[in-house]
């Protein structure tokens, strides 16, 4: 009976290399909670969602830009790929949309679709307990549901109306299969360290510029020029780039006038075993800081934007702190240096003491261990699992709604 129905249509909109992770995260999950129920995936998406059978309407790097100034010179190319992506849409209706971060864009999406038939999950919450908390009711007045991965976030949605569920962070679940994969690896004398030839006794330091290419453009000079004054103090120090695939050919020009031998690695699982190898990190402020907490990787965050973007944040922002640790943390566990302090001169003094002094070492990987707990490293069902949960919950309540058949998640696993 499974092979009469129809396949159960899942849309979903990533709009940068993050979203992209968590949408292969949560297609993997539907798959399995769903069992031999037929399934189908649309919309946006990039590599790793189109890997497991994703279809793609347009390239996910014509949206992955990130800053208020930076975005207006593209703004008419987003705009038309917003009008195409909600026409495909609404001539080929899904069960379900799913929305995954990159609010500037899906939640535009989401107020063009508001007449549609099929209800909107978003995933990942604003961040508006850091700023324009307003977005809060202009969210719970777009979408049906919301799934928020920092345990804190529901009551800023809830208040307003929004059916909201915290589910963890699905990078737990990365570095968990991550770290278990390099423990099989080591087992059989197949490390990372002894993949690339980068000896045991030298100190390894990751070294992440960001996803997008206005990023690495920003960012990855100054790296450079802070490996230079490493390279001085740590002459056997050996650098690796876990990067993604959109930026890696931008940063593999660049590896000539690095002053330390660099290896540059963009598939999934290189990059996270290269993460779990790094013995300390030097990485632009994002999801990758968290990764390399969870990772057990001390790390220095930088990051800077144009100018005129960072004096519009300064004075909407309402955290002091950039890195999510941070955040959970509510104290400067990893160092943190944004626009005019982030200076090869200022990181270099900062990784230096994550290179040899245990004490400083203890600080971070301490509050990062709390930070996975919080995250829910370790527990089950994994926070995609419970996403994957959600949104089968949601298009089978509208189903019922539009008096549809009963039996849409035929075979479906019970999950929370």
């Amino acid at each position: 009976m499974a092979e009469a129905l129809p396949p159960l249509h899942i849309a979903l909109v990533a709009g940068e290399p993050s979203g992209d992770a968590l949408g292969e995260g949560l297609i993997r999950a539907l798959r399995a909670a769903c069992g031999g129920r037929a399934l189908r995936f649309s919309g946006i998406g990039g590599e790793r969602m189109i890997a497991e059978g994703f279809e793609s309407l347009f390239p996910i790097d014509d949206l992955a830009v990130m800053g208020l100034v930076e975005v207006l010179p593209r703004a008419r190319q987003i705009l038309r790929r917003l009008d195409q992506l909600a026409t495909a849409l609404r001539a080929d209706p899904p069960d379900v949309l799913v929305t995954i971060d990159s609010p500037g864009f899906t939640h535009r999406l989401a107020k063009r679709l508001a007449r549609s038939d099929f209800p909107i999950v978003h995933y990942v919450a604003p961040t508006v307990w850091a700023w324009r908390p307003g977005r809060a009711r202009k969210l719970a007045g777009l979408v049906d549901h919301l799934l928020a991965l920092l345990p804190f976030e529901p009551p800023y949605f809830e208040r307003e109306g929004l059916a909201t569920s915290f589910i963890g962070h699905p990078a737990v679940e990365t570095i968990a299969a991550a770290r278990a994969q390099a423990e099989a690896e080591q087992a059989e004398g197949n490390s990372f360290r002894q993949r690339y030839g980068i000896p045991d006794t030298a100190p390894l330091l990751a070294l992440l510029p960001g996803s997008r290419r206005g990023e690495v453009a920003k960012l990855l000079p100054v790296f450079v020029a802070t490996l230079g004054k490493l390279a001085k103090l740590y002459p056997d120090l050996r650098v690796v780039l876990p990067t993604v695939p959109n930026v890696a050919s931008m940063i593999l020009t660049t590896l000539p006038n690095f002053p330390l031998p660099a290896q540059v690695v963009s598939a999934p699982a290189e990059r996270y075993q290269a993460m779990l190898a790094a013995d300390l990190a030097l990485a632009a402020s994002g999801t990758a800081t968290l990764e390399l907490g969870l990772a057990q990787t001390p790390t220095v965050l930088a990051y800077r934007v144009n100018p005129i973007t960072a004096a519009i944040l300064r004075k909407l922002l309402r955290v002091p702190y950039a890195g999510l640790v941070n955040i959970l943390e509510r104290r400067e566990v990893m160092p943190e240096f944004l626009q005019e302090r982030c200076r090869p001169d200022l990181l270099a003094a900062a990784l230096s003491p994550l290179v040899q002094d245990a004490a400083a070492r203890a600080v971070q990987l301490e509050a990062c261990q709390r930070v996975g707990e919080a995250l829910g490293m370790g527990q089950s069902p994994t926070p995609s699992e419970r996403a994957a949960a959600a949104v089968l919950r949601v298009a089978a309540n509208q189903r019922k709604l539009l008096n549809k058949p009963s039996n849409l998640l035929l075979e479906q696993r019970e999950l929370p």
